[in-house]
């Protein structure tokens, strides 16, 4: 896992208002638990960019006043408007006790069922797994070279060293979807059957059945007065 240190300073004083007097400077307020008790600092924004704008996973060593924590990220608020970053909160971890944690998927290798003509599909970006801090990897590798057409892969085929998968073993990670080349339509079979499909749609909107409207319109009348 990668490894990223950030200097912060511990924050004494604690509130809504010391909370906007930080951003109006350029930090974001912070807090560290799972330790012996709740710290709360503070760094800037800046030194996070990295940590929030990545998919990445990190293991992060926090200096917080000149002592070192060993955390990871386990919460951001963003602004509803502006998308900066409001608060984060952090987890205190140790060499000796696990730690549950999203990881993100990559896929590796070409499906048969996509050189059938199917299309692969990513269903499951990160997964949940629990492991020593030591062992977390930045991404959890997945083949699927041996996926078919029409076919998945899911939580409960896959293993990895020292990982355990904290999902439901029913959730699927890839799949590969049939396509109309896969079934082998011509373009000429595809485009009737999307004219087909483009009519029932039409048929399914249908029109309002005569003094429907009206009687809509009248009931919101009635509610407005």
């Amino acid at each position: 896992m990668k490894l990223l240190e950030i200097k912060c300073s511990k924050r004494d004083a604690v509130g809504k208002k010391d909370s906007r007097k930080l951003r109006r400077q350029g930090s974001v307020p912070c807090v560290l638990y799972g330790g012996d008790g709740n710290i709360h600092f503070t760094a800037p924004e800046n030194d996070f960019r990295h940590l929030v704008y990545s998919p990445s996973v990190y293991l992060l060593k926090l200096d917080i006043g000149g002592e070192v924590y060993d955390a990871i990220l386990q919460d951001i608020q963003f602004h509803p408007v502006t998308d900066r970053v409001l608060h984060m909160d952090f987890y205190q971890v140790y060499e000796d006790k696990p730690v549950s944690i999203d990881i993100p998927v990559q896929l590796n290798g070409v499906p048969e069922g996509v050189k059938q003509g199917g299309k692969l599909a990513l269903e499951a970006r990160r997964l949940k797994v629990r492991s020593l801090p030591g062992n977390l990897p930045d991404i959890l590798h997945v083949d699927v070279t041996g996926i078919g057409l029409g076919k998945s892969i899911k939580v409960g085929e896959l293993g990895f060293d020292g990982l355990e998968m904290l999902d439901s073993p029913n959730l699927v990670v890839a799949s590969v979807k049939l396509t109309r080349a896969s079934r082998g339509m011509t373009p000429e079979e595809e485009e009737a059957e999307a004219e087909a499909e483009a009519a029932a749609e039409g048929e399914g909107e249908g029109e309002k059945p005569e003094g429907e409207g009206q009687e809509e319109a009248s009931g919101d009348a009635g509610a407005e007065s």
